[in-house]
């Protein structure tokens, strides 16, 4: 029996198309007269806090909020939504006090790598390159595969069309206009979300009537809500400590840090980021919890979905779509200009090739090679979410030695290294297999009988504590 789609291919495909095209000509016609490699790179660091405080926004939100935060709030409760909220946005204050020390001391510069190099020897921080660009890789692969998952869903079109669109569009006008070409769009299709976010949320609100509140979810599922419920304080924390530390070593943040034309514009964008990114994060989580308390038989990643198109209508499909691909194409272009421009910025030092080499024309050969792996994973449908959290370990673990070196000038690159390497082991040690039964010690090395009822349930939310202060335990031995 086939099965019944919301739109048309033909609809759906038109739609995705146009989008597609409208926004790659439209930042290919606004970096016409903004060349350069400062361009590129920083925007001439001379952005303004509209521009600077959509693109912060357009960039933290993909197409991963539609699917992520009502999943984890299905078995996490209100704990996770919460966590996946503020895990979003804390970068945002985070980076108040960090981007004036950097902006400060490297007035010059374009990327946290930059920094690191200056800080450690080549070996580590060659490592935290190829870390910081495994994980926007990840992050690009997932953003490319839910936006074709997506119009799958609604439409039944191939995920290899969707992809190749996307992709294409979006390589087209960001390898040309980089930095300046992902902002102004990113301005563009913040407005376009906002604007599609809340006729959702007004949709939602008047189609489930008392249903959409906690007093519904605390009769038809009190746990989810319940303080006495270990998975809410679990799983918040695991999903904040992740998501929090993945956004720090997010080029595409640190870019727009220098893009600042000033610090007080700087400052000031950050802090509306962040209280414009935790409320959004936070609807599309209790929107899973609500969905599931409706009807616990719907899939967890489709709550938001299973909420606005319960009514069939056309015209929000529609949206969804719009929706969809605008907050895809949105981040796809902030993290392909990101790896860009890290592999111009510290490829020199990363591979010492000829004088003449042409780093910036070397980059988007890599960035292609990159975004066509991208594609055949998308095409598949592959479940990345797994792959998602290694690459939120692999941060972890580097988080607080790389940011705590700031401040503290004795950490040499050998006991940076012992930190993050033992924070690495520690945490793959306790890193779940992905039926998320077992790990390689809780399971494996050792009996599970020998551990906890809450340990053996809790691996995730454990490794991720173990990756993140092990490394502090380290460095505070090694102080002595």
């Amino acid at each position: 029996m086939d099965k019944t789609y919301f739109i048309s291919q033909s609809t759906s495909l038109t739609l995705v198309i146009i989008i597609s095209l409208i926004f790659a000509i439209l930042g290919i016609y606004h970096s016409k007269k903004y060349q350069g490699i400062n361009n590129y790179l920083t925007a001439n660091r001379n952005i303004g806090l509209f521009s600077l405080t959509t693109s912060l926004v357009a960039s933290a939100l993909g197409a991963w909020i539609l699917f992520g935060p009502a999943a984890a709030a299905t078995w996490g409760g209100i704990g996770a939504v919460i966590g996946y909220a503020l895990g979003t946005a804390f970068p945002m204050f985070f980076l108040i006090y960090l981007g004036r020390k950097i902006r400060n001391e490297f007035p010059k510069g374009s990327s946290l790598i930059e920094f690191v190099r200056k800080k450690f020897g080549k070996s580590l921080f060659k490592l935290i390159l190829l870390m910081t660009i495994f994980y926007m890789f990840i992050f690009l692969c997932a953003e490319v595969t839910a936006v074709a998952v997506l119009i799958n869903y609604i439409s039944g079109t191939e995920l290899w069309i969707t992809a190749l669109t996307v992709l294409l569009a979006t390589l087209t006008y960001t390898l040309y206009g980089g930095l300046r070409a992902s902002i102004y769009t990113d301005n563009i299709q913040m407005i376009v979300i906002g604007v599609l976010l809340l006729i959702s949320v007004s949709y939602i609100s008047s189609f489930t009537g008392d249903e959409f509140s906690f007093a519904f979810v605390e009769k038809k599922n009190p746990q989810l809500l319940s303080a006495s419920y270990i998975p809410n304080y679990t799983a918040g924390l695991t999903f904040f400590i992740a998501v929090a530390a993945t956004n720090l070593f997010h080029q595409g943040n640190w870019q727009r840090v220098y893009a600042a034309k000033n610090y007080k514009t700087l400052k000031k964008s950050l802090i509306i980021s962040f209280f414009i990114i935790v409320p959004i994060v936070f609807f599309m989580g209790f929107a899973g919890i609500v969905s599931f308390s409706i009807d616990s038989s719907n899939r967890p990643d489709l709550g938001f979905f299973t909420l606005l198109l319960k009514e069939q209508i056309e015209f929000l499909s529609l949206i969804i779509v719009i929706l969809g691909l605008a907050l895809t194409i949105s981040t796809v272009d902030t993290l392909i200009n990101a790896i860009s421009s890290l592999f111009v910025v510290d490829g020199k030092a990363t591979f010492n090739l000829d004088k003449k080499t042409d780093y910036l024309k070397l980059s988007k050969y890599f960035i292609i090679f990159l975004s066509l792996i991208a594609f055949i994973i998308a095409s598949k449908g592959f479940d990345i979410l797994y792959l998602f959290l290694l690459a939120d370990l692999f941060c972890c673990a580097f988080v607080l030695t790389v940011f705590y070196s700031f401040y503290n000038k004795n950490i040499n690159e050998k006991t940076a290294y012992i930190s993050i390497v033992v924070g690495l082991v520690g945490g793959f040690l306790l890193f779940p297999f992905p039926d998320f039964s077992k790990s390689l010690l809780v399971g494996i090395l050792m009996p599970k009988e020998m551990f906890t009822p809450f340990i053996v349930q809790s691996l995730l939310f454990l490794s991720f504590v173990v990756a993140t202060f092990l490394p502090a335990i380290i460095l505070r031995i090694k102080k002595f």
